[in-house]
């Protein structure tokens, strides 16, 4: 499976990139496996902030509203409790829900294998040579994105992340950097361009393909 392949410069390759069956040629029977891999990543990033306040925690109602016998009324030991206006939340969140997702390793990487298998079938993923930021400006990351024809939700794919690249992506709208060995179904998935350097080409099939053999 050949895919546009690009030198550092960004221009066109003389040899097109091929990529590996085992990892970019997996097709998916189904989408239950990325639909579970793709909640387990939203789950496990969701911030647990919503606290509500019991009848313990709301200040006030200390005195009995009223008294116990001979008004007619219901029985009530506190203008706090639950069923009132002001009281207390009975059964809200108290911040330490879990709400994380686990999935064990082999169908984690099998999902991530069929959505790289996707975005390669929809020729959403290239290769490039290198990627360098010596100076880290946001300029010539945009410059080079624009020769090897990226656009939209842009993901780059490296070897290894350097401050250098990150500080020049971080002004670019829509544009994410990973090391090659952390892509997700997410990102993948989401992805309108995959963009790998060689280096992580090789380190990501080398990952994802030894289960498979």
């Amino acid at each position: 499976m050949a895919i546009a392949t690009y030198t550092k410069t960004g221009a066109k390759a003389t040899a097109p990139a091929k990529l590996d069956k085992s990892v970019f040629g997996v097709a998916p029977a189904n989408q239950t496996l990325l639909k579970e891999a793709y909640d387990a990543y939203l789950a496990n990033g969701r911030g647990n902030f919503a606290v509500t306040k019991t009848r313990g925690l709301v200040s006030g109602g200390g005195k009995k509203p009223w008294k116990q016998k001979g008004t007619g009324r219901a029985r009530f030991g506190s203008s706090r409790n639950p069923i009132w206006r002001g009281g207390g939340i009975a059964f809200g969140p108290t911040g330490l829900e879990n709400y994380t997702k686990q999935m064990n390793t082999k169908a984690k990487r099998l999902a991530i294998r069929q959505a790289l298998s996707l975005a390669a079938d929809a020729n959403r993923v290239s290769v490039i040579e290198d990627i360098v930021s010596k100076e880290g400006k946001t300029s010539e990351l945009a410059t080079l994105l624009a020769k090897v024809e990226a656009t939209r939700n842009i993901l780059i794919v490296v070897e290894n992340k350097t401050p250098e690249l990150v500080r020049a992506s971080n002004n670019l709208q829509n544009v994410k950097i990973v090391s090659a060995q952390y892509i997700n179904v997410f990102d993948a998935l989401n992805a309108d361009t995959i963009l790998f350097s060689a280096k992580a080409l090789a380190a990501t099939t080398e990952w994802l393909a030894k289960e498979t053999k």
